[in-house]
């Protein structure tokens, strides 16, 4: 130790003096280790939203680990981490299982995270017991997962103004003009368990008489600026190679068939969102807000 150098000794016994876990690496050759002993979801997501708040992160290279549930798959995953180092993070709740991988990444010099550990142990001292070591237990195949399944059926069932005739049964109904994200923004709802149709908006035909009658759905009006409308339609035509030229992309007709909308939905009181700047996750948490408050509206009401 007093003849080597620090630097030396990082270079000669990489195992024994492991490099500093904080070391900035370039970004084209950064590794992300996704290990998970379940689906994996999860963690992708929190990945995914972690890796949104900084700059030049694009040509991250991510190994997804899913059902890392044994300890020789587990050295199977290593060699691989090992051969191309980088942040590893994990949600493990084997203690047997994670405890060798944070031993094997603190070996190999490589920060381990437990994505959830922080959350896990904030609700066990809340709620005063300890967390259930079973993994995937999000997944299980309960009354909430076959009510999600369920909903997704009604949902494809009912794009686009089909089958008006079942909107009773709907949680949500979505109206808007063409191209304001409606279907997508169903498909997300439906795949969080909300029942939903959609109906496109058109002047020169008005949408069946059930839409004005309903009960048990709530209805939200989708809108967004004719200018952003117009430039998406446009893009729409072109990848279809359809002439551009026509009344579906005319800023005129576009800008009178927003507001024919806009009256409808003020006239029939319904809430309205502008997606002009959301994105289908956005657009999504809004409506869900608007749903739940006007349950919890009505709960009060009983």
């Amino acid at each position: 130790n007093r003849v080597l150098g620090k630097l030396d000794r990082y270079k000669l016994c990489p195992l024994i003096y492991p490099q500093p876990a904080n070391k900035t690496v370039p970004m084209d050759r950064f590794h992300l280790h996704l290990l998970s002993d379940s689906t994996g979801e999860t963690l992708e997501n929190i990945a995914k939203a972690a890796l949104a708040q900084f700059d030049g992160v694009e040509h991250v290279v991510k190994h997804f680990w899913p059902m890392v549930r044994s300890e020789s798959h587990l050295e199977r995953i290593m060699v691989d981490v090992a051969a191309n180092p980088g942040l590893v993070l994990f949600t493990l709740v084997n203690r047997d299982t994670r405890r060798k991988l944070e031993n094997r990444c603190r070996a190999l010099g490589l920060p381990a995270v437990a994505a959830l550990d922080a959350v896990s142990d904030a609700l066990s001292n809340m709620l005063g017991q300890e967390a259930k070591a079973r993994p995937g237990r999000q997944h299980a195949m309960d009354a909430a997962y076959f009510a999600r399944v369920d909903a997704i059926q009604f949902t494809i069932a009912h794009d686009d103004g089909i089958n008006a005739q079942n909107w009773e049964e709907a949680d949500i109904v979505l109206a808007g003009v063409s191209r304001t994200s409606k279907t997508p923004t169903s498909i997300y709802l439906a795949n969080r368990g909300y029942k939903t149709a959609n109906i496109p908006i058109v002047p020169e035909s008005p949408p069946p008489p059930i839409l004005f009658t309903l009960k048990h759905p709530m209805v939200i009006g989708l809108v967004t600026s004719a200018e952003r409308l117009v430039q998406v339609r446009r893009n729409r035509l072109l990848s279809l190679n359809q002439s551009p030229d026509t009344d579906y992309v005319d800023e005129e007709k576009v800008k009178a068939e927003v507001a024919h909308a806009r009256r409808m939905f003020a006239d029939n009181g319904w809430p309205v969102l502008d997606v002009t700047r959301r994105s289908i996750e956005e657009t999504a948490a809004a409506i869900i807000n608007l749903f739940n408050e006007r349950e919890l509206q009505q709960a009060e009401t009983l």
